[in-house]
C-alpha cells in the first residue's frame, strides 16, 4: 500500500510541476495596414466640400491583421503641421484645407502588443476651387538628411532629393540652395535630375540647404530647410 501511494504522489507532482512545460505564446502583432485612398500623388476631388477653404476627405485603408485601432497621421506639406486621429475603423472623414498638399500615413496598434507598424506614406493635392494646375509636392530630401554627419571625398559630397507633382506627365526642374547660413544662396538652377555631384564643402562646417521644386506653368514648391555637418 505505502509503495502504491508513493507512485500516486510521484504521479501527482510530475502533472502539477510538468505538464505545462512551455510559456504562453506571445500575443499576435498588428500587421502594417495597406493604404487605399487618397491614392499617391493624386489630386484628391471626391472630398465633401464645406467651405471655400475646407472639405471632408475620406481616407481609406486596408484592415490589418491583430490590430484593435489605428493612428492615422496627415501632414501639410506648406507648413509641416501634423495631426494624429485614432480610429477603429479603417477609414475615416477628416477635414482640410483645400487647395493644399498633404502627406498621410497609418500606424497600426493592439491592446495585446506594443509593435506598431507603420504604413507607407502617401501624399496628394486636395483639390482647391476652380484650380486647374497644382503646384508641385514638395521634395523629399533623401541625403544628407537633417541634422546628419557626413564625410566628404576629395573635399565633395553629393546631394539626392525625390520630387514628384500631381499633374499627370509634368516636367519638373529643382534649384538647389546651399550655404553655411540660414539663408543659404542659389548653388545651381534649373536641374532636372534628382541629385546633384561633386558639390564643394569645407570639412568641421555646418552646411544649410533646400530645394525649390518648379513646374511648367510656373509653380514652385519649398522642401523646407536642412542642415549637415561635414565631418
Amino acid at each position: 500500500m505505502r509503495k502504491i501511494l508513493s507512485i500516486i504522489t510521484f504521479a501527482l507532482l510530475l502533472a502539477s510541476c510538468g505538464g505545462n512545460k512551455g510559456e504562453d505564446p506571445a500575443p499576435a502583432e498588428p500587421g502594417a495596414a495597406v493604404l487605399i485612398s487618397p491614392a499617391q500623388n493624386s489630386i484628391c476631388t471626391n472630398g465633401a466640400v464645406i467651405s471655400a477653404s475646407q472639405s471632408a476627405i475620406l481616407f481609406n485603408w486596408n484592415a490589418a491583421a491583430n490590430t484593435s485601432s489605428y493612428d492615422l497621421i496627415i501632414t501639410n506639406l506648406l507648413t509641416g503641421a501634423a495631426t494624429t486621429q485614432n480610429f477603429i475603423s479603417n477609414q475615416a472623414y477628416v477635414t482640410l484645407q483645400r487647395g493644399t498638399p498633404y502627406s498621410w500615413a497609418v500606424i497600426s496598434k493592439s491592446a495585446n502588443s506594443t509593435a506598431a507598424p507603420r504604413s507607407e506614406t502617401w501624399r496628394f493635392y486636395n483639390a482647391g476651387e476652380g484650380a486647374t494646375s497644382y503646384a508641385p509636392f514638395p521634395a523629399s530630401i533623401k541625403s544628407p538628411v537633417y541634422a546628419s554627419a557626413v564625410t566628404a571625398t576629395a573635399g565633395a559630397i553629393n546631394l539626392s532629393w525625390t520630387g514628384s507633382s500631381p499633374n499627370a506627365g509634368e516636367t519638373l526642374t529643382y534649384d538647389i540652395y546651399l550655404g553655411t547660413t540660414a539663408s543659404p544662396a542659389v548653388l545651381k538652377s534649373n536641374v532636372t535630375d534628382s541629385f546633384l555631384n561633386n558639390v564643394q564643402v569645407v570639412s568641421k562646417t555646418t552646411y544649410y540647404w533646400k530645394v525649390v521644386t518648379k513646374d511648367t506653368a510656373g509653380n514652385t514648391s519649398d522642401s523646407g530647410l536642412y542642415q549637415f555637418f561635414v565631418n
